[in-house]
């Protein structure tokens, strides 16, 4: 059996992080298995579904480091959902509801007042030819619903409405039919709602594992019922628990917390990202994994918890700086281009400033202190502006080699007898204009002597 997966969130905003966690763990499922990713768009509300999303989704995939196999809009597939629906219809499973949302609301009330459970009573399926035609003639248009199973398969047997299944992640699960209402699967409009599309697809797209949030665990009793009722083999299902906020809130695409695109233009680099994403909530160590196969190697849906894990955005800035100072330069040349960092001294001066990097782009504010100096003129109490004269006086005559900062202090202490940090703080600061940074001796022999010259006080 091929492996196949798919990622189908509906394209109404930004995805966030916890989206992400689900696109991630059924790509490294399908990477570990040698298996395909289906990018499906679960776009059927055309109100609030926008093409502008589903191109920002797949961007923000890409960015990832996910490449779908394939990609799918449940809105181009209308025919087939209605060719399902006459097969339940033609099965007696999908029946005909003509009930208000107020005369619902009623019913569930006076069911909660008699101590019972506020499902549907499945009042519709006693309705009269007389009593259909009456609402009709009143202008009701019927909503449709799935008629959930009694899997006894015996009349004299009591009913046996449970779903079991072994779930990837969480074990062994089970949901009890009887505790819940026959779902809605079309609207009076009708159009559909998630259930129905969403197992058709797996369906006809041979999806083999739906790996997805811990709060669908109650819609997969009701959907392998409905892969049952169209005869089809339901796929293996997997429910990893959900991340939250760091004070335990939801994430949500529309309010855009957390979202792919505000941690990318934060500067995050893309596998502190998945790395979080991955491994946050499972009883694997939290760590900055450089690349996507190595992170697959370390993903296993059975370590993940089954509680909630909390998302702490201060941990992405640790793995990033794990990740930035562990680089390699090739690794990190396009970008920097970009940044306007080239030439021959790109690669030693990446080499030199990557362990003091929060985010990739504060290269740039290092690449500017090499070229022109420090960004704001430094100031010095008279003692040490004199000692920096005379550091300056002994600076060696070129050509420099890798031991030019190791020769220069050596000439600085037999000329002042400064030494420790009385004699590198202020020189730290006549060559950078801050107090702390990278290396002195990595970046003297970019500055060259004539531009370390030029910040002589």
């Amino acid at each position: 059996m091929t492996v196949t997966v798919r990622f189908a969130p509906s394209p109404t905003g930004r995805i966030h992080i916890g989206n992400a966690r689900t696109a991630l763990f059924n790509w490294l499922f399908a990477m570990n298995n040698k298996g395909r990713f289906i990018q499906r768009f679960d776009d059927t509300d055309i109100a609030r579904s926008k093409q502008e999303f589903s191109d920002a989704i797949l961007y923000d995939l890409h960015w990832l480091g996910i490449f779908p196999d394939a990609t799918e809009y449940q809105s181009r597939r209308f025919e087939v959902y209605d060719a399902a629906v006459a097969r339940l219809k033609t099965a007696g499973v999908l029946y005909a509801c003509y009930e208000t949302p107020e005369e619902l609301d009623l019913r569930r009330k006076v069911r909660r007042t008699r101590g019972l459970p506020p499902v549907y009573g499945r009042e519709a399926l006693t309705l009269t030819h007389e009593q259909i035609a009456e609402y009709q003639a009143d202008g009701r248009r019927p909503h449709w619903r799935f008629l959930l199973p009694n899997f006894s398969g015996d009349p004299q047997q009591p009913e046996r409405t449970e779903i079991h299944w072994n779930d990837l992640v969480r074990g062994e699960e089970t949901v009890d039919l009887a505790s819940l209402s026959d779902p809605v699967l079309v609207r009076e409009d009708g159009t559909y709602l998630y259930t129905l599309p969403s197992v058709v697809d797996d369906i006809e797209m041979g999806v083999s594992h739906v790996i997805r949030g811990d709060d669908h665990v109650t819609n997969t009793g009701v959907q392998i019922a409905l892969f049952q009722a169209l005869a089809a083999e339901p796929p293996v299902f997997g429910h990893h628990n959900l991340l939250t906020t760091a004070s335990g809130e939801g994430l949500s695409k529309r309010t855009g917390a957390l979202s792919i695109e505000s941690l990318r233009e934060d500067g995050i680099q893309p596998m502190a990202v998945a790395s979080l994403a991955v491994l946050v909530g499972t009883s694997e160590n939290v760590a900055a994994v450089p690349t996507m196969g190595e992170l697959a190697e370390r993903f296993d849906p059975a370590a993940t918890s089954k509680s909630a894990a909390k998302f702490d955005p201060d941990e992405l800035f640790v793995l990033n700086r794990s990740l930035l100072h562990h680089m390699p330069f090739a690794e990190a040349q396009d970008r920097l281009i970009v940044l306007g960092v080239s030439g021959e001294q790109a690669e030693p001066f990446w080499l030199a400033v990557r362990g003091n990097l929060d985010r990739l782009a504060d290269a740039v504010n290092w690449w500017r202190i090499l070229r022109d100096g420090p960004q704001e003129k430094p100031e010095f109490s008279d003692e040490d502006r004199d000692f920096l004269r005379q550091a300056f006086d002994v600076l060696p005559e070129e050509p420099w080699t890798a031991t030019i900062w190791k020769d220069w202090t050596g000439k600085i202490r037999e000329a002042t007898g400064r030494k420790g940090k009385a004699l590198f703080m202020p020189l730290r600061t006549a060559l950078t204009g801050l107090p702390s940074g990278p290396e002195l001796a990595d970046l003297l022999p970019l500055m060259g002597r004539e531009g370390t010259l030029a910040r002589r006080p």
